[in-house]
C-alpha cells in the first residue's frame, strides 16, 4: 500500500449515494495525511474550483481551530473533514450553530453546544467547527471544517478538557462516525441555505451548554447567558442591561453553575 492510500475503510459510496441527489456533482476525497483540509479547500477555491466536496484526512499535521488554534491527533483518534460548497444562504449568521446542531443531534444523548462553534459533553470539549468563505465574482464558496474526538486525545495542555465519542458509543471508529453525521449535515446545510437559523433556534437552545449560566467573555463582559436569538446572536444580561454578542472571535466560558442549581 502506498503512502497515500487510506488506512481505514470508509463508507464513501454510501455517503455519495445519500448526498449526490441534493448536491449534483458532489464527490468525496479521502487522504491519509494533509496539513489542513480547510486550508486545502480554500486553496482550491482560490483556484476557481467550487464543486461540492467532502475532503477527509485521516491525519492533519496543521489542522486549524478558531482563532488560529491547532487541532492535531493520531490516525483513528479523531474524525477530521471539511465540506466545500458553492453556497448562497439567505443569511450567513448562525451557520456554525446550524452545523453544530446537526452534529449534536446525529450523535444524540447529552451532547451540548457551546456558542459559537464547539460541541461539549459534561463541560468538556468533544469537537469543534471552523467555517471560512471564499468569493469569486458573485459566487460564494463555503468551507466547513469539522473535528470530533473519537478517542480522548493524549494531550494534557488543552485549554478545555477533552471528551470523546467512545465514552458513550461503544465500538465507534472514525468511519462509522462519519457515516452517522455526514448525510444529515448536508441536509442541514441545504435547509439553512434557504431558511437560515431562525427555525433551529429552539432546538439549539435545548442543547445550549451556556444557557442559564453566568458567563464571562474574552473582552471582560460578565452576565447571565439567555441563549441565542433568531440570527444565532448570543444574548447576555449584564448589570448594564442586555447585550448581544455576534463577533465570532469572542470566547465565552461559564464561570458558575446555572441559576437555580444546587450549591
Amino acid at each position: 500500500m502506498s503512502d497515500w492510500a487510506p488506512i481505514q475503510r470508509w463508507p464513501a459510496e454510501a455517503i455519495w449515494q445519500a448526498v449526490v441527489p441534493q448536491w449534483p456533482g458532489f464527490s468525496l476525497e479521502i487522504l491519509p495525511c494533509i496539513d489542513s483540509t480547510n486550508t486545502e479547500l480554500m486553496r482550491r477555491a482560490r483556484e476557481g474550483r467550487h464543486e461540492p466536496l467532502l475532503l477527509l484526512a485521516e491525519r492533519q499535521t496543521a489542522g486549524r481551530g478558531r482563532q488560529g488554534r491547532s487541532w492535531t491527533g493520531e490516525i483513528g483518534d479523531a474524525l477530521t473533514f471539511s465540506i466545500g460548497l458553492p453556497y448562497q444562504p439567505v443569511n450567513w449568521s448562525g451557520l456554525s450553530l446550524a452545523v453544530g446542531l446537526s452534529l449534536a443531534e446525529s450523535l444524540g444523548g447529552d451532547v451540548q453546544l457551546k456558542w459559537p462553534n464547539d460541541l461539549w459533553r459534561n463541560q468538556r470539549k468533544l469537537g469543534g467547527i471552523l467555517i471560512e468563505a471564499a468569493s469569486q465574482g458573485a459566487q460564494s464558496y463555503a468551507v466547513i471544517g469539522v473535528g470530533l474526538n473519537v478517542h480522548k486525545p493524549a494531550a494534557t495542555d488543552l485549554r478545555t478538557p477533552a471528551a470523546a465519542v467512545d465514552e458513550f458509543w461503544q465500538g465507534v471508529d472514525a468511519p462509522s462516525l462519519l457515516e452517522r453525521v455526514a448525510a444529515p449535515l448536508f441536509d442541514a446545510l441545504l435547509r439553512f441555505q434557504s431558511e437560515g437559523f431562525e427555525p433551529l433556534r429552539e432546538r439549539f437552545n435545548a442543547r445550549d451548554a451556556l444557557l442559564g449560566h453566568q458567563v464571562i467573555t474574552s473582552d471582560g463582559q460578565e452576565g447571565l447567558c439567555e441563549g441565542v436569538d433568531g440570527s444565532g446572536t448570543l444574548r447576555m444580561h449584564t448589570h448594564q442591561g442586555r447585550v448581544h454578542i455576534n463577533n465570532a472571535e469572542v470566547s465565552v466560558r461559564p464561570f458558575s453553575p446555572p441559576i437555580g442549581s444546587a450549591p
